[in-house]
């Protein structure tokens, strides 16, 4: 059941540093895929970190220490003042299960609505909210509820809709409305702020607002999970949500993947209101590695490195040079139909035809494969898996920009 890149040629990685990786056999691989390794493989900080915490102490959070604190004030400061409760755990599905946990016991209410191709993670309550997933086992449960992805390419509403915001919202609205009339009701509108596994969707500003306000009408919450997206990122801010506009909040935040660089850490930050709807059951939540000291020492230089080596600000520069290349590349290549990104969330969406915008599946299966021989690791997404996406290291450099850029604008001509 586990599935392996270039699954015909496998590649074996021995080694990594920064943005690059290295086989047995000693060759350098550009890693376009990695947004684990979020400041770079085996950064030498987070290494230092972790090995210096490793060798004091490493115990569950049931004693005081200093680490789980100063980082949780550390993450506060990065969020909107309400969002000032956090809890730690192991893994992004870890902390979407939580989340899903908290909203429900907030709310009293069951139902949860995500968007079209979502994936949210491997444990059986997030299978179950992830249509990526759920189309290819039992199906859809009685209390999830799917709403079209705002993609203003290939959605339903497209960029020369006069207003697509509102539409996609009312969708939503819809959803609720349709779920009232049966006796259901919503507990959460659960979604990445920037769909991954959807195709690179950039939602437009101002979608979130308009879906909060129906869903706290409907008595429900808001979760945004940034655990493919956030830490910066996204360049200009340090949260995808952000690229909604200053005055959007969620009520619960999930993240992971970047936030140890590789090590396993995740978090939920929420409000005091539903923090203390959870601990009113009286039923304690306990996990045993989350928040331990090591991977909170190494959460704190995830954060030092961010911050010290200005990496926003180099994803927003070397994301904007890589965004002008590839729009060059579509004004020459027809097979590119979209670019689409922020900061180093960036997405091509190849097609076969500019008027219907099929999915060009194989030849993006193609060219994936071609970039590996040219010793480029790149992966696709989306519904028609014909979506490049690129997710690097945030030490990607403009080098590295042009160099892929080069190689692509080879192998399609």
């Amino acid at each position: 059941s586990c599935k392996l890149f270039f699954s015909n040629d496998p590649v074996k990685i021995v080694k990594a540093k920064g943005q690059y990786m290295y086989d047995e056999n000693g060759r350098r691989y550009l890693d376009c895929i990695n947004n684990v390794a979020h400041v770079g493989h085996c950064h030498p900080d987070i290494v230092k970190a972790a090995h210096e915490q490793n060798q004091l102490l490493n115990t569950n959070s049931r004693y005081l220490h200093d680490n789980l604190v100063d980082y949780a004030e550390r993450l506060s400061k990065t969020l909107p003042e309400k969002l000032c409760i956090f809890y730690f755990l192991n893994s992004g599905s870890e902390a979407n299960d939580l989340a899903l946990r908290l909203a429900r016991q907030y709310t009293k209410h069951e139902d949860v609505i995500v968007l079209d191709h979502a994936y949210h993670g491997h444990l059986t309550s997030l299978i179950d909210i992830s249509p990526y997933k759920f189309r290819n086992l039992e199906g859809q449960k009685e209390w999830v509820h799917v709403a079209p992805v705002p993609d203003t390419y290939r959605g339903l509403y497209r960029e020369d809709h006069e207003d697509s915001v509102t539409a996609y919202a009312n969708e939503v609205k819809n959803i609720i409305e349709q779920a009232h009339k049966r006796g259901r009701k919503i507990a959460a509108f659960f979604v990445e702020s920037l769909p991954s596994v959807g195709g690179q969707i950039i939602p437009p500003a101002g979608y979130f607002q308009k879906v909060a306000e129906h869903m706290h009408k409907a008595g429900g919450v808001f979760i945004a999970d940034e655990i493919q997206v956030g830490f910066g990122r996204v360049g200009k801010h340090f949260w995808a949500f952000q690229l909604q506009g200053e005055d959007f909040i969620p009520d619960i935040v999930t993240m992971g993947k970047p936030i140890g660089n590789g090590h396993p850490i995740a978090c939920v930050a929420t409000t005091k209101e539903i923090a203390e709807a959870f601990a009113a059951t009286g039923v304690e939540y306990f996990n045993t590695f989350g928040g331990n000291p090591v991977s909170c020492a190494i959460g704190l230089a995830v954060l030092d490195v961010i911050e010290k080596e200005h990496l926003q600000a180099h994803a927003t520069e070397v994301g904007n040079f890589l965004m002008k290349l590839l729009k060059e590349q579509k004004i020459k290549h027809p097979i590119i139909g979209d670019v689409r990104g922020s900061g180093l969330f960036i997405g091509v969406d190849l097609i076969r035809d500019q008027a219907e915008r099929t999915p060009a599946t194989s030849e993006a299966e193609y060219l994936i494969t071609r970039l590996k021989e040219e010793y480029i690791l790149l992966s696709t997404d989306g519904p028609g898996r014909n979506v490049l996406k690129f997710k690097p290291p945030m030490c990607f450099s403009m080098e590295d920009a042009k160099f892929v850029v080069d190689t692509i604008d080879k192998l399609l001509t």
